[in-house]
């Protein structure tokens, strides 16, 4: 396990973690993410190598990897390719190196057996995982079981989808990108008047849409090079000024 100057801790798997650094809360179970297995009574294992990150909010553990296989987990929100469909599914992929996700025809809002959606191969779609088993193929579902509603899931229809790390997927997906997860490159390209929108799947994609193709390559270029070049906060800053220059 080593420490950098900045106090951020990195582990390897089978590293013991210290007891101080795992959070405790009186009234909140501990939440264990990617990236660490219980072994019985009380001790924690990573199974990968990266950095170790606590929220103790949220009381929750997990080792951040920018590299790796995505394993889907229930509750990720994923954008998937269709590679064919059957009579009540469609066949979905998640990344080159897993097998195909279920996604039931109608597991759309207001879906019927007249009015589901006809996705061909090579539609994307954002999805939420419904069902992780090892000795299952993964199931997901395009609305929200409690309300009915699509809540942004759904097909994607039009826009380019880029390819980012697992690490930076979750470092987006935070309900506060910019100050938990350090990601500011997105709300600095808004502020200077590019106009889009995006989709984040925790399968190591994001999908980017405007009405400008110039848009869409300089918000992929930029949120890539971000991740690839690990940025921090003024870096971001820099480059978006950089990319607002070779656009005008």
């Amino acid at each position: 396990m080593a420490t950098e100057q900045s106090q951020r801790i990195f582990v390897l798997p089978g590293d013991q973690i210290d007891p101080s650094l795992i959070p405790s809360h009186p009234k909140r179970a501990l939440r264990l993410g990617p990236g660490l297995r219980h072994v019985p009574p009380n001790e924690l294992v990573p199974t990968v190598a990266g950095q170790l990150v606590t929220d103790h909010k949220k009381n929750s553990i997990w080792v951040e990897c920018s590299g790796g296989r995505y394993t889907p987990t229930v509750g990720d929100l994923v954008i998937g390719t269709v590679h064919h469909s059957a009579a009540d599914y469609f066949y979905v992929m998640l990344s080159g190196y897993t097998s195909n996700a279920i996604l039931p025809q109608l597991a759309f809002e207001m879906a019927t057996k007249k009015t589901r959606p006809n996705l061909s191969p090579g539609s994307l779609v954002y999805a939420r995982v419904s069902l992780a088993n090892r000795h299952m193929d993964p199931e997901l579902e395009c609305v929200s079981p409690a309300t009915g509603k699509a809540d942004g899931l759904g097909p994607l229809n039009g826009g380019m989808l880029f390819d980012i790390s697992a690490g930076m997927a979750r470092r987006l997906l935070m309900r506060k990108s910019v100050e938990e997860g350090k990601v500011v490159v997105l709300e600095e390209l808004g502020s200077a008047g590019f106009a889009f929108e995006t989709a984040v799947g925790r399968n190591g994609k994001i999908w980017v849409n405007s009405e400008s193709v110039k848009t869409v390559m300089a918000v992929g270029r930029a949120v890539k090079e971000t991740d690839e070049g690990n940025l921090g906060i003024e870096q971001q800053k820099k480059l978006v000024r950089r990319l607002i220059k070779e656009l005008s």
